[in-house]
Protein backbone atom coordinates (compact mmCIF):
# COMPACT_ATOMS: atom_id res chain seq x y z
CA UNK A 1 0.00 0.00 0.00
CA UNK A 2 1.22 3.56 -0.73
CA UNK A 3 2.85 5.80 2.19
CA UNK A 4 0.37 8.26 1.46
CA UNK A 5 -2.26 5.89 2.92
CA UNK A 6 0.01 4.52 5.53
CA UNK A 7 0.57 7.99 7.02
CA UNK A 8 -3.10 8.99 6.88
CA UNK A 9 -5.59 10.45 4.79
CA UNK A 10 -3.38 13.43 5.98
CA UNK A 11 0.00 12.97 5.48
CA UNK A 12 2.32 15.84 7.23
CA UNK A 13 3.72 18.12 4.49
CA UNK A 14 7.22 20.00 5.48
CA UNK A 15 6.84 23.05 4.01
CA UNK A 16 10.80 23.90 4.54
CA UNK A 17 14.26 21.49 4.44
CA UNK A 18 15.36 21.08 7.90
CA UNK A 19 18.61 23.12 6.48
CA UNK A 20 17.27 26.01 4.91
CA UNK A 21 19.59 29.03 3.40
CA UNK A 22 19.60 30.94 6.52
CA UNK A 23 20.63 27.78 8.99
CA UNK A 24 23.40 27.77 6.35
CA UNK A 25 24.48 31.24 6.93
CA UNK A 26 24.44 31.16 10.51
CA UNK A 27 26.65 28.03 10.68
CA UNK A 28 28.65 29.28 8.28
CA UNK A 29 29.01 33.44 9.35
CA UNK A 30 28.08 33.68 12.81
CA UNK A 31 28.59 30.45 14.46
CA UNK A 32 32.93 30.30 13.64
CA UNK A 33 32.14 33.80 15.49
CA UNK A 34 30.17 33.08 17.93
CA UNK A 35 30.02 29.55 18.87
CA UNK A 36 27.61 29.28 21.76
CA UNK A 37 25.05 31.11 19.75
CA UNK A 38 21.68 28.94 19.19
CA UNK A 39 21.80 28.18 15.81
CA UNK A 40 17.55 28.48 15.77
CA UNK A 41 17.90 31.85 17.06
CA UNK A 42 20.34 33.04 14.69
CA UNK A 43 17.85 30.97 11.64
CA UNK A 44 14.71 32.82 12.60
CA UNK A 45 16.82 36.48 12.93
CA UNK A 46 18.54 36.08 9.68
CA UNK A 47 15.30 35.29 8.06
CA UNK A 48 13.14 38.60 9.39
CA UNK A 49 16.61 40.52 8.69
CA UNK A 50 15.59 39.60 5.26
CA UNK A 51 12.27 39.89 5.55
CA UNK A 52 12.51 43.78 6.44
CA UNK A 53 15.20 44.36 3.66
CA UNK A 54 11.96 43.05 1.52
CA UNK A 55 9.41 44.83 2.67
CA UNK A 56 11.65 48.20 3.29
CA UNK A 57 12.61 47.92 -0.55
CA UNK A 58 9.70 45.51 -2.55
CA UNK A 59 7.72 49.16 -1.80
CA UNK A 60 10.09 51.19 -3.82
CA UNK A 61 9.66 49.33 -7.17
CA UNK A 62 6.41 51.00 -8.66
CA UNK A 63 7.86 54.62 -7.84
CA UNK A 64 10.15 53.89 -10.12
CA UNK A 65 7.90 51.51 -12.48
CA UNK A 66 5.50 54.21 -12.56
CA UNK A 67 8.06 56.99 -13.27
CA UNK A 68 9.19 54.18 -16.18
CA UNK A 69 5.69 53.64 -17.74
CA UNK A 70 5.14 57.19 -18.00
CA UNK A 71 8.44 57.70 -19.83
CA UNK A 72 7.66 54.60 -22.05
CA UNK A 73 4.10 55.90 -22.63
CA UNK A 74 5.81 59.30 -23.79
CA UNK A 75 8.21 58.11 -25.78
CA UNK A 76 5.28 55.76 -27.76
CA UNK A 77 3.24 59.06 -28.29
CA UNK A 78 6.32 61.50 -29.09
CA UNK A 79 6.54 63.59 -26.20
CA UNK A 80 8.45 64.20 -23.13
CA UNK A 81 6.92 63.22 -20.42
CA UNK A 82 7.22 64.33 -16.76
CA UNK A 83 9.86 66.64 -16.40
CA UNK A 84 9.04 69.45 -14.10
CA UNK A 85 9.58 67.66 -10.91
CA UNK A 86 13.34 66.73 -9.95
CA UNK A 87 16.13 66.23 -12.84
CA UNK A 88 14.67 64.93 -16.15
CA UNK A 89 11.06 64.05 -14.03
CA UNK A 90 12.67 61.89 -11.44
CA UNK A 91 11.08 63.11 -8.70
CA UNK A 92 7.60 62.93 -9.94
CA UNK A 93 5.91 59.99 -8.84
CA UNK A 94 7.44 60.82 -5.30
CA UNK A 95 5.58 64.09 -5.52
CA UNK A 96 2.47 62.61 -6.66
CA UNK A 97 2.64 59.68 -3.52
CA UNK A 98 2.90 63.21 -1.17
CA UNK A 99 -0.02 64.89 -2.88
CA UNK A 100 -1.68 61.41 -2.83
CA UNK A 101 -1.02 61.35 1.16
CA UNK A 102 -2.72 64.87 2.16
CA UNK A 103 -5.97 64.05 -0.22
CA UNK A 104 -9.02 63.88 0.98
CA UNK A 105 -9.59 59.88 2.85
CA UNK A 106 -13.27 59.40 1.50
CA UNK A 107 -15.59 56.66 2.73
CA UNK A 108 -18.98 56.27 1.08
CA UNK A 109 -21.91 56.99 3.74
CA UNK A 110 -24.20 53.99 2.99
CA UNK A 111 -21.14 51.67 2.40
CA UNK A 112 -19.62 48.82 4.44
CA UNK A 113 -17.07 51.04 6.20
CA UNK A 114 -15.04 47.42 7.80
CA UNK A 115 -14.89 46.39 4.17
CA UNK A 116 -14.39 49.58 2.52
CA UNK A 117 -10.78 49.90 4.67
CA UNK A 118 -9.62 46.51 4.74
CA UNK A 119 -9.94 45.46 1.20
CA UNK A 120 -6.81 47.70 -0.18
CA UNK A 121 -4.59 46.13 2.72
CA UNK A 122 -5.69 42.62 1.83
CA UNK A 123 -4.81 42.82 -1.94
CA UNK A 124 -1.86 45.31 -1.08
CA UNK A 125 -0.15 42.53 1.60
CA UNK A 126 -1.09 39.92 -0.56
CA UNK A 127 0.70 41.31 -3.41
CA UNK A 128 3.79 41.93 -1.40
CA UNK A 129 3.83 38.26 0.44
CA UNK A 130 4.30 37.06 -3.20
CA UNK A 131 7.86 38.28 -3.06
CA UNK A 132 8.98 35.73 0.24
CA UNK A 133 9.06 32.93 -2.44
CA UNK A 134 10.94 34.67 -5.24
CA UNK A 135 14.74 33.47 -5.18
CA UNK A 136 16.38 36.71 -6.43
CA UNK A 137 19.49 35.31 -5.83
CA UNK A 138 21.93 31.92 -4.69
CA UNK A 139 20.84 33.44 -0.93
CA UNK A 140 18.38 36.28 -1.47
CA UNK A 141 15.51 34.81 -0.88
CA UNK A 142 12.70 35.08 2.31
CA UNK A 143 12.06 31.62 2.93
CA UNK A 144 12.98 28.61 0.54
CA UNK A 145 9.68 26.96 0.50
CA UNK A 146 9.85 23.11 -0.88
CA UNK A 147 5.84 23.96 -2.17
CA UNK A 148 7.27 27.77 -3.06
CA UNK A 149 4.93 27.96 -6.02
CA UNK A 150 2.26 26.07 -4.76
CA UNK A 151 2.50 29.63 -2.40
CA UNK A 152 2.86 31.74 -5.39
CA UNK A 153 -0.56 30.26 -6.60
CA UNK A 154 -2.39 30.54 -3.52
CA UNK A 155 -1.46 33.33 -1.62
CA UNK A 156 -1.83 35.42 -5.04
CA UNK A 157 -5.14 34.30 -5.59
CA UNK A 158 -6.40 36.04 -2.29
CA UNK A 159 -6.88 39.09 -4.17
CA UNK A 160 -9.90 38.49 -5.96
CA UNK A 161 -11.43 38.00 -2.33
CA UNK A 162 -10.00 42.32 -1.79
CA UNK A 163 -11.42 42.89 -5.08
CA UNK A 164 -14.76 41.97 -4.37
CA UNK A 165 -15.23 43.74 -1.07
CA UNK A 166 -13.65 47.04 -2.49
CA UNK A 167 -16.07 46.69 -5.15
CA UNK A 168 -19.27 45.26 -2.58
CA UNK A 169 -18.27 47.74 0.42
CA UNK A 170 -18.47 50.98 -1.98
CA UNK A 171 -22.02 50.83 -2.52
CA UNK A 172 -21.85 51.44 -5.89
CA UNK A 173 -23.16 49.63 -9.33
CA UNK A 174 -20.34 50.45 -10.78
CA UNK A 175 -17.63 49.39 -8.52
CA UNK A 176 -19.70 46.44 -8.25
CA UNK A 177 -19.59 46.01 -11.57
CA UNK A 178 -15.97 46.30 -11.96
CA UNK A 179 -15.36 44.05 -9.13
CA UNK A 180 -17.20 41.00 -10.32
CA UNK A 181 -15.80 42.21 -14.06
CA UNK A 182 -11.88 41.63 -12.46
CA UNK A 183 -13.07 38.40 -10.24
CA UNK A 184 -14.30 36.52 -13.11
CA UNK A 185 -11.43 37.47 -15.19
CA UNK A 186 -8.70 36.66 -12.26
CA UNK A 187 -10.30 33.17 -11.79
CA UNK A 188 -10.44 32.51 -15.43
CA UNK A 189 -6.95 33.14 -16.44
CA UNK A 190 -5.48 31.65 -13.49
CA UNK A 191 -6.44 28.24 -15.03
CA UNK A 192 -4.05 28.46 -18.04
CA UNK A 193 -1.57 30.06 -15.61
CA UNK A 194 -1.51 27.13 -13.26
CA UNK A 195 -1.53 24.54 -16.27
CA UNK A 196 1.41 26.44 -17.81
CA UNK A 197 3.26 26.24 -14.72
CA UNK A 198 2.43 21.99 -14.61
CA UNK A 199 4.23 21.81 -17.24
CA UNK A 200 7.51 23.57 -15.70
CA UNK A 201 7.19 20.95 -12.79
CA UNK A 202 6.36 18.09 -14.60
CA UNK A 203 9.94 18.31 -15.96
CA UNK A 204 11.87 19.26 -13.17
CA UNK A 205 9.97 17.24 -10.55
CA UNK A 206 10.05 19.60 -8.23
CA UNK A 207 7.49 22.53 -6.45
CA UNK A 208 11.04 24.35 -4.71
CA UNK A 209 11.50 27.82 -7.13
CA UNK A 210 15.26 27.38 -6.05
CA UNK A 211 15.29 23.98 -7.08
CA UNK A 212 13.96 25.14 -10.32
CA UNK A 213 16.15 27.99 -11.06
CA UNK A 214 18.84 25.04 -10.13
CA UNK A 215 17.68 22.85 -12.90
CA UNK A 216 18.62 25.43 -15.34
CA UNK A 217 22.39 26.49 -14.35
CA UNK A 218 24.12 24.82 -17.74
CA UNK A 219 23.48 28.24 -19.69
CA UNK A 220 20.58 29.38 -21.94
CA UNK A 221 19.87 26.49 -23.88
CA UNK A 222 18.70 25.05 -20.41
CA UNK A 223 16.33 27.65 -19.60
CA UNK A 224 12.89 25.77 -18.71
CA UNK A 225 11.48 27.75 -22.15
CA UNK A 226 13.89 25.80 -24.21
CA UNK A 227 13.39 22.56 -22.72
CA UNK A 228 10.55 21.08 -25.07
CA UNK A 229 8.06 22.38 -27.57
CA UNK A 230 5.58 22.71 -24.99
CA UNK A 231 7.20 24.49 -22.62
CA UNK A 232 8.27 27.09 -25.14
CA UNK A 233 4.13 27.67 -26.03
CA UNK A 234 3.06 27.23 -21.80
CA UNK A 235 5.63 30.33 -21.56
CA UNK A 236 3.53 32.90 -23.37
CA UNK A 237 0.53 31.33 -22.35
CA UNK A 238 1.73 32.02 -18.95
CA UNK A 239 3.26 35.55 -19.78
CA UNK A 240 -0.15 36.49 -21.79
CA UNK A 241 -2.41 35.04 -18.88
CA UNK A 242 -0.10 37.18 -16.51
CA UNK A 243 -1.02 40.24 -18.07
CA UNK A 244 -4.44 39.42 -17.57
CA UNK A 245 -4.00 38.78 -13.98
CA UNK A 246 -2.45 42.36 -13.21
CA UNK A 247 -5.69 43.75 -15.48
CA UNK A 248 -3.06 45.49 -17.73
CA UNK A 249 -4.05 46.42 -21.47
CA UNK A 250 -5.42 45.21 -23.14
CA UNK A 251 -6.90 42.97 -20.28
CA UNK A 252 -7.80 45.99 -18.46
CA UNK A 253 -11.67 45.91 -18.89
CA UNK A 254 -12.02 46.16 -14.82
CA UNK A 255 -11.10 49.47 -15.40
CA UNK A 256 -12.14 50.69 -18.72
CA UNK A 257 -12.61 54.37 -17.68
CA UNK A 258 -15.38 54.59 -20.49
CA UNK A 259 -17.36 51.77 -20.01
CA UNK A 260 -17.17 51.69 -15.86
CA UNK A 261 -15.95 54.85 -14.71
CA UNK A 262 -12.49 53.39 -13.19
CA UNK A 263 -13.59 50.02 -12.11
CA UNK A 264 -13.46 48.20 -8.53
CA UNK A 265 -11.51 51.24 -7.03
CA UNK A 266 -14.03 54.07 -8.07
CA UNK A 267 -15.07 55.24 -4.55
CA UNK A 268 -11.84 55.40 -3.11
CA UNK A 269 -8.97 58.42 -3.07
CA UNK A 270 -5.93 59.42 -1.14
CA UNK A 271 -3.14 56.48 0.12
CA UNK A 272 -6.45 53.97 -0.06
CA UNK A 273 -6.67 54.30 -3.89
CA UNK A 274 -3.10 54.51 -4.01
CA UNK A 275 -2.40 51.34 -2.05
CA UNK A 276 -4.21 49.98 -5.19
CA UNK A 277 -2.16 51.82 -7.44
CA UNK A 278 1.23 50.26 -5.81
CA UNK A 279 -0.22 46.94 -5.45
CA UNK A 280 -0.85 46.62 -9.32
CA UNK A 281 3.12 47.73 -10.42
CA UNK A 282 4.10 45.67 -7.53
CA UNK A 283 1.93 42.45 -9.20
CA UNK A 284 3.99 43.20 -12.77
CA UNK A 285 7.06 42.88 -11.25
CA UNK A 286 5.92 39.68 -9.17
CA UNK A 287 4.63 38.12 -12.33
CA UNK A 288 7.43 39.00 -14.20
CA UNK A 289 9.82 37.64 -11.66
CA UNK A 290 7.78 34.30 -11.45
CA UNK A 291 8.24 33.79 -15.29
CA UNK A 292 11.96 34.29 -15.02
CA UNK A 293 12.05 32.16 -12.61
CA UNK A 294 10.36 29.28 -14.06
CA UNK A 295 11.24 29.86 -17.82
CA UNK A 296 13.73 31.71 -18.12
CA UNK A 297 16.62 30.94 -16.02
CA UNK A 298 16.52 32.80 -12.89
CA UNK A 299 19.48 34.17 -11.47
CA UNK A 300 21.24 31.81 -13.45
CA UNK A 301 23.49 33.10 -16.42
CA UNK A 302 23.21 32.62 -19.90
CA UNK A 303 26.53 31.23 -20.38
CA UNK A 304 27.48 27.97 -18.57
CA UNK A 305 30.01 28.53 -16.35
CA UNK A 306 30.15 32.88 -16.35
CA UNK A 307 28.19 35.01 -14.42
CA UNK A 308 27.17 37.44 -17.76
CA UNK A 309 23.49 38.29 -16.67
CA UNK A 310 23.39 36.10 -13.59
CA UNK A 311 22.75 36.70 -10.08
CA UNK A 312 20.48 39.39 -8.44
CA UNK A 313 21.57 42.38 -11.54
CA UNK A 314 20.87 39.88 -14.31
CA UNK A 315 17.72 38.77 -12.57
CA UNK A 316 16.29 41.76 -12.15
CA UNK A 317 17.43 42.68 -15.79
CA UNK A 318 15.54 39.91 -17.03
CA UNK A 319 11.91 40.44 -14.98
CA UNK A 320 12.41 44.45 -15.86
CA UNK A 321 12.45 42.81 -19.85
CA UNK A 322 8.91 41.77 -19.12
CA UNK A 323 7.84 44.74 -17.62
CA UNK A 324 8.80 46.34 -20.51
CA UNK A 325 7.02 43.99 -23.07
CA UNK A 326 3.75 44.63 -20.57
CA UNK A 327 4.38 48.52 -21.10
CA UNK A 328 4.98 47.87 -24.48
CA UNK A 329 1.72 46.19 -25.01
CA UNK A 330 -0.16 49.11 -23.30
CA UNK A 331 0.60 51.55 -25.61
CA UNK A 332 0.24 49.35 -28.67
CA UNK A 333 -2.68 47.31 -28.30
CA UNK A 334 -6.23 48.21 -28.13
CA UNK A 335 -8.36 46.81 -25.66
CA UNK A 336 -10.36 43.15 -26.03
CA UNK A 337 -14.07 43.10 -25.56
CA UNK A 338 -15.57 41.21 -22.72
CA UNK A 339 -16.78 38.34 -24.85
CA UNK A 340 -13.08 38.55 -26.85
CA UNK A 341 -11.44 38.25 -23.54
CA UNK A 342 -13.25 35.53 -22.27
CA UNK A 343 -13.04 33.76 -25.81
CA UNK A 344 -9.39 33.65 -25.46
CA UNK A 345 -9.47 32.14 -22.28
CA UNK A 346 -11.62 29.26 -22.05
CA UNK A 347 -12.02 28.19 -25.99
CA UNK A 348 -7.76 28.58 -26.63
CA UNK A 349 -5.60 28.85 -23.86
CA UNK A 350 -6.83 26.26 -21.73
CA UNK A 351 -7.66 23.59 -24.61
CA UNK A 352 -3.29 24.58 -25.64
CA UNK A 353 -2.60 24.12 -22.35
CA UNK A 354 -3.92 20.74 -21.88
CA UNK A 355 -2.18 19.45 -24.67
CA UNK A 356 1.27 21.05 -23.48
CA UNK A 357 0.60 18.93 -20.55
CA UNK A 358 0.42 16.16 -22.39
CA UNK A 359 2.76 16.63 -24.86
CA UNK A 360 5.26 17.43 -21.67
CA UNK A 361 4.57 13.95 -20.37
CA UNK A 362 5.15 12.54 -23.96
CA UNK A 363 8.08 14.48 -24.19
CA UNK A 364 9.71 13.24 -20.95
CA UNK A 365 8.59 9.52 -22.15
CA UNK A 366 10.68 10.12 -25.17
CA UNK A 367 14.02 11.69 -23.11
CA UNK A 368 14.44 11.03 -19.63
CA UNK A 369 17.43 12.55 -19.77
CA UNK A 370 17.55 16.09 -20.50
CA UNK A 371 21.30 16.15 -22.99
CA UNK A 372 22.45 18.02 -26.04
CA UNK A 373 20.11 15.74 -28.61
CA UNK A 374 16.89 16.36 -26.50
CA UNK A 375 17.64 19.84 -26.18
CA UNK A 376 19.48 20.54 -29.93
CA UNK A 377 15.71 18.59 -31.35
CA UNK A 378 13.70 21.04 -29.29
CA UNK A 379 15.14 24.08 -30.38
CA UNK A 380 14.98 22.93 -33.75
CA UNK A 381 11.45 21.84 -33.37
CA UNK A 382 10.97 25.90 -32.23
CA UNK A 383 12.57 26.91 -34.79
CA UNK A 384 10.94 25.54 -37.65
CA UNK A 385 7.65 26.78 -35.71
CA UNK A 386 8.09 30.15 -35.78
CA UNK A 387 9.11 30.31 -39.31
CA UNK A 388 5.72 28.60 -39.69
CA UNK A 389 4.37 30.83 -37.85
CA UNK A 390 5.90 33.81 -39.31
CA UNK A 391 5.17 32.71 -43.15
CA UNK A 392 1.37 32.42 -42.23
CA UNK A 393 1.34 35.68 -40.15
CA UNK A 394 2.92 37.31 -43.54
CA UNK A 395 0.52 35.87 -45.49
CA UNK A 396 -2.49 36.38 -44.06
CA UNK A 397 -1.70 40.37 -43.37
CA UNK A 398 -0.60 40.50 -47.12
CA UNK A 399 -4.15 38.99 -48.26
CA UNK A 400 -6.30 41.85 -49.44
CA UNK A 401 -9.86 42.03 -47.69
CA UNK A 402 -12.77 41.13 -49.87
CA UNK A 403 -15.19 44.55 -50.61
CA UNK A 404 -18.12 44.42 -48.65
CA UNK A 405 -21.15 44.86 -50.51
CA UNK A 406 -22.90 48.33 -50.01
CA UNK A 407 -25.80 48.51 -47.32
CA UNK A 408 -27.19 51.97 -49.23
Amino acid sequence: MPDFFSEGFFPNINLQDSSNWATDFVQREIIPRFPDFPVELGSVLVMLACAGIFVAVVPLLPLVLVLAERKVAARFQNRTGPMRVGPWGTLQTLADGIKLIFKEDYIPPQGDKLLFLLAPYIIFACSFAVFAAIPFGQNILVSDFNIGIFYIMAISSVIVMGVIMAGWSSNSKWSLLGSLRSAAQIVSYEIPLGLSILTIVMLVGNLSMREIVGSQDGGIFTWLIFRSPFTFIAFFIFFISAIAEVNRTPFDLPEAESEIVAGFHTEYSGMRFALFFIAEYANMFAVSAIGVTLFLGGYEGILPGYDFLGGLPGFVIKSLGLVFVMMWLRWTLPRLRVDQLMNLCWKYFIPISFFNILGTGVWGLIFKNDDVWSIGISCAIIYVGLIGAYAVAGRNMARKPEPQPSSV
